[in-house]
């Protein structure tokens, strides 16, 4: 196969596409976003161009590192539950037998056939006051009640309190979760599926049992997709607007519905477009000590 530095020309002209696709889509408005960010907004909302810090000087005030912290705290909840999810579910596909793993990695990809928003508002249906989650556990309560009541003991559990979930902090959390799971699962299993298997099947033949394999053994193999699966998992769910917003109640807001409102109700783009850069300042540190920590296990070449 012929090298593309032999042939420079072809690998320009096939390159130049993506490139300007990437140049005007995705460079360039990052870049008037940045510009945006220094500057001063106008009585009526218009931007007007400065060079100045005020707008990262108020997105560090009090009350917006609150919301801040609260995105971080809220995040990392969900990224905790989700790995408490995730990393048995990756186990049971990379050793499910073959013929299953296909089905079973469609049922993981499956709720990216559908659209976010009809999948948060499905999550409305199941957690309201009146919603299918209370139905199932009323008809559990009944049904617990009737039996008991067949020994003489009467409305033994009493009248059945529907739980409170939506426009709450646990319905955001539970969104959150929902939603970002499949990130965590698909780059755990990934290394979990190109594990050797013969230092797993050493570690029991020299006496090891199964769980401290697992944390001897299996842990640490997989862990460069551990941290992967979950540092994805914690910067998409701490950047989400729509989630909190459709879930949350009034003490839900997160720094994306924080940085959503001031494109929209508030206009102040400027403001908006520095809060946008503070959270994406913050992800490049993320995956920068990430990779040095990688960079560090690898160790000399």
């Amino acid at each position: 196969m012929e090298n593309w530095r032999n042939n420079k020309i072809a690998f320009f002209i096939l390159s130049m596409p993506p490139t300007a696709w990437l140049m005007i889509f995705f460079t360039l408005p990052l870049a008037i976003m940045w510009v945006y960010s220094f500057a001063d907004r106008g009585p009526q909302g218009q931007i007007e161009l400065a060079i100045n810090f005020d707008n990262y000087i108020r997105a560090v005030e009090w009350i917006h590192l609150g919301i801040i912290w609260k995105s971080i705290w809220t995040a990392a909840i969900a990224t905790a539950i989700t790995f408490a999810i995730g990393f048995p579910l990756a186990m049971g596909i990379a050793f499910a037998p073959p013929q299953w793993k296909n089905a079973l990695l469609l049922m993981v990809i499956l709720p990216f056939w559908t659209n976010l928003l009809i999948r948060t508002y499905a999550w409305i249906a199941v957690l309201r006051t009146r919603g299918f989650l209370n139905f199932g556990l009323e008809w559990v309560h009944d049904k617990i009640n009737a039996f008991f009541a067949l020994f003489g003991l009467t409305d033994l559990l009493g009248q059945f309190e529907a739980l409170d979930l939506l426009y709450s902090h646990n319905a955001v959390v539970i969104g959150l979760v929902y939603v970002y799971l499949p990130f965590l699962v698909l780059p755990i299993y990934a290394t979990l599926e190109k594990l050797d298997k013969s230092y797993l099947e050493a570690s029991l033949d020299l006496g090891a049992g199964h769980w401290r394999t697992l944390f001897s053994i299996t842990f640490p193999l997989a862990l460069p997709g551990i941290l992967s699966g979950c540092l994805l998992a914690f910067i998409l769910s701490m950047g989400t607007f729509l989630t909190p917003d459709l879930l949350g109640g009034t003490d839900s807001e997160m720094i994306g519905n924080l940085i959503a409102r001031q494109f929209t109700s508030s206009r102040d783009w400027p403001f908006g477009s520095a809060l946008s850069f503070l959270l994406l300042y913050f992800t490049f540190i993320v995956l920068w000590v990430r990779a040095t920590m990688a960079d560090r296990n690898r160790g000399p070449v």
